[in-house]
């Protein structure tokens, strides 16, 4: 079978010696000061940011389910990824959202809620509830990264995976701890350019690879059955293998997806990135930056499940082979469960003498390269898409690129990695330790407890990965359960009545809520999972709404019940509670400077600074809707070109223009024109466009 040459573990080794060292000879460097440990002492320009920004959101996983999704749709799996993959949060970040944080000066999302609410018990409590949500957000953002991490381990590596991945993530750890935000920052900088190269290398090769769109389209259907595979349009039906079934509905899911976006990016901008922005012009740069490097990850992802469907034909040329082969494996294994899969079939093609009669009958059924074959089998009799990117790069990657991609790979894992367990890092040294248990701790201390954080967040992380049954079921629960129970919280930023006890009680209910849903209705009450007697009953006793609701996917279900009761919870709260102390309002609406119901704060401040923030609001809001078609239009561009679509190319070049032109003319000509000179110790600059 395909395996690695020592050319690709020697270029392997070598891209981890210098992340060490890198890591290492930041640690003097960063630990000057908490501020230089988890924000770069705030001195890192833009670009440097903006790099960052990109690698933190180009991961190792998110890449191999997106391909999946590309794999099995076309250009159209861009759609299913408005839940996340797609960033459109970003677009807010970019427009409003960083600079917004930024102006409060402080350090991490959880000490951002005193600058909100005050510095009174409940205020406190929300500080520490905040951060206790971003610990588990985290967790579970880890045990995603490293779910998927081991099913790439499994393909790529005749080791156990899950001690292959432990590897990887102990030398990520390690320089995490020792440079602190400088060694990620740098680290990402080195894994930035290496990741565009690769997107470079790989787009190309699958361009090359493809005759016309039409042969390929030919090709698509036939290994995936979707005989609309070329669209970047996305109908309201479309076929789905086995075990996705409940996206086959691909207008409403992006519609409904779309929602869930726009209310997530109107709460977003809390990062360190943002926080550690030298101005509101270095916001909207790092942003800008970060969306246009990121687009480079969509051609790279088409260009896998290009390159996937070649393979998957040549591999699988008769597809009723999958499901005899998987029906032979579960006959032999009956106690492997979906969690289990991976890693069996990983030890199935590279130590088939452990499996004896099973390896023959498999041998016999696939033919030659049969253990290649295996490492693609999925537990529900299909070909398993999660596992294309890796078996592309294992079996059409020549010497050398090989490893240089596997190096990409580790990259997009190690820079999200090290992004990630720095923040939630901050989240318990800064927000919970400091502030709870030693507020008269020394620097030496502070830096010795978020070592110790870095290890438990990772502990913790590899323990739920491991228990996960498959990537897109994390990824599911962050985005829909956990992430729906914080969407009340986007309120802080735009009602001037919603106060601590509020966010206290919506963050008691939605985190919970989320916490309780995981662990007893991981799947909701969706119907096709409940027995046929009980489906009968609540047919004829329920209202007809409340039984179409149960037809809805579940991590719809948890995003509607949990995101409903927690902003129900916050605003009945903040109602029957007084509000925050007006003086602690004004100060934030002044150095904030946000839209919405702020009516009561608004009517005191000055009528020529009242002025200067309306107009900015109004460019801003103006701004968003352009900011997101660019976004969209600027990852399906690219797409089209690898499957030589050339057609679909210049019907979406149009609509890139058109708001490109919105976004310069409502948002860039005036970035930076209202700054914060209460942080910047400057003068208020004056708008760029009189009048505008």
């Amino acid at each position: 079978m395909h395996a690695l040459h020592a050319v690709d573990y020697t270029i392997l080794a070598a891209y981890f010696g210098l992340s060490l060292v890198v890591g290492l000879l930041m640690t003097r460097r960063a630990s000057a000061s908490l501020d230089h440990y988890f924000l770069g002492g705030r001195t890192l320009p833009w670009w440097l940011l903006g790099i960052a920004g990109m690698t933190g959101w180009f991961d190792l996983t998110g890449t191999m389910i997106i391909t999946s999704f590309l794999f099995m749709l076309g250009p159209r799996g861009l759609f299913i990824e408005f839940r996340g993959g797609a960033v459109l949060i970003l677009a807010f970040m970019l427009v409003y959202a960083g600079k917004w944080h930024r102006r409060s000066g402080c350090m991490t999302g959880a000490e951002w809620m005193r600058y909100r609410f005050g510095a009174g018990p409940e205020a406190n409590l929300v500080r520490v509830l905040t951060a206790a949500v971003g610990l588990i957000w985290t967790v579970g953002a880890l045990g995603y990264l490293i779910r998927g991490t081991t099913l790439f381990m499994a393909m790529m590596f005749p080791f156990d995976p899950r001690w292959t991945t432990a590897g990887i993530l102990l030398i990520s750890a390690v320089y995490t701890v020792a440079a602190g935000f400088y060694g990620v920052v740098l680290t990402d900088l080195l894994q930035g350019i290496i990741i565009v190269i690769s997107c470079v290398v790989v787009s190309l090769m699958a361009w090359l690879h493809v005759p016309d769109a039409a042969a390929l389209g030919a090709v698509a259907e036939q290994v995936t059955g979707n005989s609309q595979w070329l669209s970047s349009v996305p109908h309201w039906t479309t076929p789905m293998p086995r075990g996705y079934e409940e996206y086959s509905f691909l207008f409403m899911f992006a519609a409904f997806y779309l929602l869930r976006n726009v209310l997530g990016g109107m709460g977003a901008g809390g990062e360190n990135r943002y926080f550690g922005a030298r101005s509101d012009r270095d916001c909207g740069l790092q942003s800008l930056l970060q969306g246009v490097t990121v687009a480079f990850r969509w051609p790279l992802m088409m260009a896998f499940a290009v390159l996937g469907v070649y393979l998957v034909a040549d591999l699988f040329p008769d597809r009723a082979l999958v499901a005899q082969a998987v029906e032979l494996i579960r006959a032999a294994l009956p106690n492997v469960t979906e969690a289990q899969w991976a890693e069996r079939m990983n030890d199935l093609a590279h130590h088939p003498e452990r499996y004896g009669e099973l390896a023959a009958q498999l041998q016999a059924l696939l033919g030659r390269g049969w253990a290649d074959r295996v490492l693609m089998l999925g537990y529900n009799s299909t070909v398993n898409p999660e596992q294309v990117l890796p078996a592309v790069m294992l079996n059409r990657l020549p010497l050398g690129l090989k490893g240089f991609l596997l190096v990409a790979m580790f990259a997009a894992l190690m820079s999200t990695f090290t992004g990630t367990v720095n923040g939630a890092s901050a989240l318990f040294v800064k927000d919970i330790y400091q502030n709870l248990i030693r507020p008269t701790a020394a620097r030496r201390e502070l830096l010795l407890v978020s070592y110790l954080a870095t290890i438990g967040v990772v502990v913790g992380g590899f323990l739920m990965g491991a228990a996960a049954e498959n990537i897109n079921d994390i990824w599911s629960w962050l985005i829909m359960g956990l992430g729906s129970g914080g969407l009340a919280g986007i309120l802080r930023l735009y009602w001037w009545r919603c106060n601590a006890w509020g966010m206290v009680a919506g963050t008691i209910v939605g985190g919970v809520g989320a916490v309780l849903q995981r662990a007893w209705l991981p799947n909701m009450l969706q119907w096709d999972k409940l027995a046929p007697a009980t489906r009968e009953w609540l047919g004829a006793h329920l209202p007809a709404w409340l039984v179409s609701a149960l037809h809805m996917p579940g991590e719809w279900q948890a995003f509607l019940v949990i995101g409903s009761t927690s902003l129900a919870g916050l605003v009945i709260v903040s109602w029957l509670t007084p509000p925050t102390d007006r003086a602690v309002l004004t100060h934030f609406y002044r150095t904030t400077r946000p839209f919405g119901w702020w009516g009561p704060i608004r009517a005191s401040i000055e009528a020529p600074l009242r002025e200067r923030i309306n107009r900015e609001n109004r460019r801003d809001i103006a701004a968003i809707p352009f900011a997101l078609l660019a976004q969209i239009t600027l990852f399906l561009l690219p797409m089209q070109l690898v499957i030589k679509e050339y057609g679909s190319f210049l019907r979406t070049l149009p609509l890139f223009l058109f708001s490109c032109a919105g976004l310069y003319w409502f948002w860039y000509r005036h970035l930076g024109s209202i700054d914060a000179p209460e942080l910047d110790n400057r003068p208020v600059r004056e708008p760029v466009a009189a009048g505008g």
